[in-house]
């Protein structure tokens, strides 16, 4: 679903301290980025940020990365970034947002950021088979995924799409993860830390079941 540019997105992203827009520039230094180190968690594709911005609110003894391609859904997150800590009362100090192509995700990390958690949350399916590699949990992107997820790190996974599930569950497997846990129905297992994110809220009002499953390098 494309979304419309909104004109305030890059003055407002320029003036975040939170939003780091050469996110190269820190491959192997994400650690010593926030000022105090502590396990790093990443949300690959964070599209408007609700979901990260609830959990990296809600758990201060974590370091989130939240990264998105468009600038529009890094604007928006941006702003939920900020409504979420105020709502709080707590200081924006545990989150960054910034701008990658995931499927070229080595330009900003690397072995030594040690990544102790990966959220990938109701990604593009690509539901034609010339398409599968494009898939954020295909074989190929997991690989990728490996090189800074810490040895132990897990892979926190949700979708409504059924087929792209099932060929996850695969693609799992074949990089050499672990299953942890898996749920064809997350909402019945009413998962207290379970936080909901905008497509999950629009999916489950239609009767979709989510998918979900944590996995383990």
């Amino acid at each position: 679903m494309r979304i419309r540019k909104r004109d305030w997105t890059k003055q407002e992203l320029e003036e975040a301290k939170f939003y780091i827009p050469t996110p190269e520039l820190y491959k192997g230094k994400w650690k010593s980025v926030f000022g105090v180190e502590k396990p790093i968690h990443i949300e690959l594709g964070c599209g408007k940020g609700q979901f990260i911005a609830n959990l990296a609110c809600k758990h201060p003894e974590a370091n989130f990365i939240g990264v998105d391609l468009i600038d529009t859904m890094l604007g928006f997150a941006k702003r939920n970034v900020e409504k979420v800590y105020e709502e709080q009362e707590k200081e924006i100090n545990n989150i960054i947002l910034t701008r990658c192509n995931i499927e070229q995700i080595l330009t900003m990390l690397d072995e030594k950021d040690e990544v102790e958690r990966i959220y990938i949350n109701f990604c593009n399916p690509w539901p034609r088979g010339k398409h599968h590699k494009k898939r954020l949990t295909h074989t190929r992107q997991l690989e990728l995924y490996k090189t800074f997820l810490k040895r132990g790190g897990e892979i926190h996974f949700k979708t409504d799409d059924d087929n792209l599930f099932t060929d996850s569950l695969a693609y799992f497997e074949q990089a050499g993860f672990e299953i942890l846990w898996k749920t064809y129905d997350l909402h019945s297992e009413n998962k207290e830390d379970n936080i909901i994110t905008e497509h999950e809220d629009m999916f489950s009002s239609q009767g979709i079941k989510i998918k979900a499953l944590i996995a383990k390098g």
